[in-house]
């Protein structure tokens, strides 16, 4: 898909070199937008540049960012601020899966800490670096990408998700009135780097096989079968867009149906 619909505008996207986040990226660039990716290894994030840039053209700067340092991210906002203005954040810096997973008696509280810090006051570290600019403007759209495990009791490191879900639904109350806009998403089992290492996890840990492992997640699954991360990041667009002004505060899974939970 590609469109005009984010010409002129400057994105943020944390985690923006790998998985999820380079689909973003990707996206985000296809409809015109210029994107600064961020991460701690900068490696990481000039291979995804120049290879989105290669493929489809466009801008993508790449940034070295480390979300659990309150300067760093005010440093990463600046230096986008530089290129334009900065009217999209979508949030995605964190542990895949997060840290914590197993029991409570063998759960490391540093670990659980780790991932608040990174995924939770990572997220609102970036949105507040961002809104001063959005705020100047009057207009702004940021997307959480959270996770399931917000929505179960499968991984104590779940809670992140459900505190970015709190946190989203304040914060669209707050920047509501500045024509900001906030949101999460909620990305099921989807095609990444990280998802086989997930795979390999459970698989030890049930005694079955990592392809037994992932089929029982398609059974699962209405649609039958593992998103791609390209249908997040349409998903993210969407959220991102001029057009969906109205829709602020709300969590969405987007998972293929595996949620059974009802939702008003």
């Amino acid at each position: 898909m590609s469109t005009t619909e984010l010409h002129g505008q400057v994105a943020i996207v944390t985690g923006g070199g790998l998985g999820i986040g380079k689909a973003v990226t990707q996206a985000l660039v296809r409809r015109g937008a210029k994107v600064v990716i961020a991460a701690r290894r900068i490696e990481v994030l000039k291979e995804a540049a120049a290879e989105i840039v290669t493929e489809i053209g466009g801008e993508v700067f790449p940034v070295a960012a480390d979300t659990t340092d309150t300067a760093s991210v005010m440093a990463l906002a600046e230096a986008a601020a530089e290129i334009g203005q900065v009217s999209i954040l979508v949030n995605g810096a964190a542990a895949p899966a997060g840290l914590v997973r197993n029991d409570v008696e063998t759960a490391d509280p540093e670990a659980l800490l780790a991932d608040l810090n990174t995924k939770v006051v990572g997220y609102f570290r970036c949105v507040k670096a961002v809104v001063p600019h959005m705020r100047a403007h009057g207009y702004g759209r940021i997307v959480n990408i959270g996770g399931l495990t917000g929505r179960s009791s499968h991984a104590l490191s779940g809670m992140r998700n459900l505190a970015i879900v709190h946190m989203t639904k304040v914060l669209s109350d707050q920047l509501g009135p500045h024509g900001i806009t906030v949101n999460t998403l909620h990305p099921g089992v989807v095609e990444t780097e990280h998802i086989h290492e997930l795979y390999a996890k459970n698989a030890a840990a049930e005694g079955i096989t990592p392809q037994q492992v992932e089929q029982n997640f398609v059974n699962r699954t209405p649609i039958r079968r593992v998103l791609s991360a390209d249908e997040v990041a349409d998903a993210v667009c969407f959220l991102a867009a001029p057009g969906t002004g109205g829709i602020t505060g709300e969590s969405l899974g987007i998972d293929g149906g595996l949620t059974r939970g009802i939702f008003l």
